[in-house]
């Protein structure tokens, strides 16, 4: 199999935001006098909409979990208006990509305007010719929307699309939409559980671009 498009999580795989993101839950949290309990970071990785509500309702215990989020990302947007930290070879896989005629896409659960910022301030944001957010589906991950959407914008079929991943929800997503998965843990190890349903596991994006090679 020849692949043709390049479907790429953002938090987590392309920048190290995803610990500035559960950083702000935590204190968020603790504004509350709240202990976060075991499980909410792998529960909140990579979802959004209603999934999330329901995570944020279950661990802060409210009724309505749109406020908490809202104020999340307010937070965060203003410590990514600072810094976005960009992740080990990120440079370096979308160059190689661009080289092979590889289409590239960014499909993320943050907000569009956010997926843009962040783009624009590291100087990447040519590389990629579509960007899918989470308010663009329905359903957020670990349903396949996002990755079925992002091929279907850039003219490829699912099962020629490799989505790189950090969140077990996204994992689970790229492989119910029938795509190569690629796993590159950020905060959280690969579970067994998982690892069935990543065809490639890789420490960085360094060693990501060596394991596909053939595959281009």
């Amino acid at each position: 199999m020849r692949y043709k498009g390049a479907i790429f999580d953002m938090d987590g795989v392309l920048f190290d935001t995803e610990r500035i993101y559960q950083q702000t839950w935590q204190e968020i949290a603790a504004e509350r006098e709240l202990s976060l309990a075991d499980g909410f970071l792998q529960a909140v990785s990579g979802t959004n909409g209603a999934h999330m509500r329901h995570v944020i309702e279950e661990y802060y215990h409210v009724s309505d979990g749109a406020p908490i989020i809202e104020q999340c990302m307010l937070q965060v947007r203003q410590k990514l208006s600072v810094h976005v930290p960009m992740k080990k070879g990120v440079r370096e896989i979308l160059s190689f990509f661009r080289e092979h005629g590889i289409d590239i896409a960014v499909a993320s659960s943050s907000a569009a305007p956010q997926i843009e910022s962040n783009l624009q301030m590291t100087g990447i944001r040519d590389y990629f010719s579509e960007i899918i957010s989470g308010s663009e589906v329905t359903c957020g991950k670990p349903a396949p929307d996002i990755f079925l959407l992002a091929a279907k914008r850039l003219g490829h079929a699912p099962n020629t699309c490799i989505i790189f991943e950090d969140s077990e929800n996204g994992i689970k997503a790229g492989h119910a939409a029938g795509c190569f998965t690629v796993m590159v843990p950020d905060l959280i190890a690969v579970s067994p559980a998982i690892e069935p349903l990543c065809s490639i596991t890789c420490t960085d994006l360094d060693e990501a671009k060596e394991k596909i090679r053939p595959f281009i």
